[in-house]
């Protein structure tokens, strides 16, 4: 039995005296009101009103009942709207500004799909992890190692010139002694400015003889796109972002370097509700391979 549906019904009778007048009053049919205090009555083992042809009484039981189910109707509709409210309350959640705002716009859309009102706070690795222990955002995606990850996304290097073969050798960029020209520059986002990215490319940039100014690390996404726009210089980023800024990707040969992303909640917060109510939305959001990070049989990650 719904015992709050059977007080419903009891409420609206018991208030107007009738059962046609108060199952309209409750918008369900006679039948279902007469049913649903019928169950009642049986639950209870006490009849809640005395029949007649015109009318519908309430007996001495059903008079003391009367003001415990009326509030047991009000606490069941104060739940309803609370619930509403919550669900329209928006989740902060800070994100990559690695992302267009296309991107972003989408992620907003989806999400809203699911009944989940998003709230997007656009920072850097180091800022969003702050933004989730001091509790300025409820939950943010947070930048891990690729064995730590829910998504990762494949890194390679872009340029403004189509290069003639399927990967990019590092070894390639390494500068001759007869070279007059300046070497050209990896340039590294303040997304990519972590451990896990960033010494794995200094460590190949020694071992393939790289000068130590041929790897940079950028103020912002900007400023990198700007360097290598109007130059030779490439830069380490996502497919989906060379191909917003007009450049040609490739993979790198040496190393295969990916973005980790975790979700991250405040205290209390969930972050599991994130990742299985919005895992497929975050992936198309990120640009996550779900290939990427993983390793083949030989040991090698893809």
């Amino acid at each position: 039995m719904d015992l709050v549906a059977a007080c419903r019904a009891f409420v609206h009778v018991g208030e107007r005296g009738s059962f046609t007048i108060g199952a309209a009053a409750a918008r369900m049919s006679q039948s279902v009101a007469s049913r649903r205090v019928a169950a009642l009555e049986k639950h209870f083992g006490e009849q809640l009103f005395e029949r007649t042809p015109r009318r519908a009484a309430l007996t001495p039981f059903g008079r003391d009942m009367l003001p415990v189910a009326r509030r047991l109707v009000g606490l069941a509709d104060d739940l309803e709207r609370e619930a509403e409210t919550a669900k329209r309350k928006p989740l902060r959640l800070a994100v990559p500004d690695t992302c267009s705002t296309a991107a972003l716009a989408r992620l907003v859309a989806d999400a809203r799909g699911h009944g989940i009102s998003l709230e997007l706070r656009v920072a850097p690795p180091a800022e969003r992890t702050e933004l989730v222990h001091t509790q300025e955002v409820r939950a943010a995606l947070i930048a891990v190692p690729p064995d730590q990850a829910s998504w990762s996304v494949p890194l390679g290097l872009a340029g403004t010139h189509a290069p003639e073969v399927s990967r990019v050798y590092v070894e390639t960029l390494r500068a001759g002694r007869a070279d007059r020209s300046p070497p050209r520059r990896i340039w590294i986002q303040p997304e990519d400015d972590v451990p896990h990215i960033r010494d794995r490319m200094t460590r190949l940039g020694d071992a393939v003889g790289l000068r130590p100014a041929q790897l940079r690390v950028a103020t912002s996404v900007p400023a990198a796109s700007a360097e290598v726009l109007c130059s030779h210089d490439v830069l380490l980023c996502s497919p989906p972002q060379a191909g917003e800024l007009g450049l040609h990707w490739r993979p790198i040969g040496e190393t295969s370097p990916v973005r980790g992303f975790a979700v991250a909640a405040a205290a209390a917060g969930d972050p599991d509700r994130l990742r299985t109510r919005l895992g497929e939305e975050i992936a198309r959001f990120l640009g996550a391979s779900p290939a990427a990070g993983e390793e083949t049989e030989d040991g090698r990650e893809r």
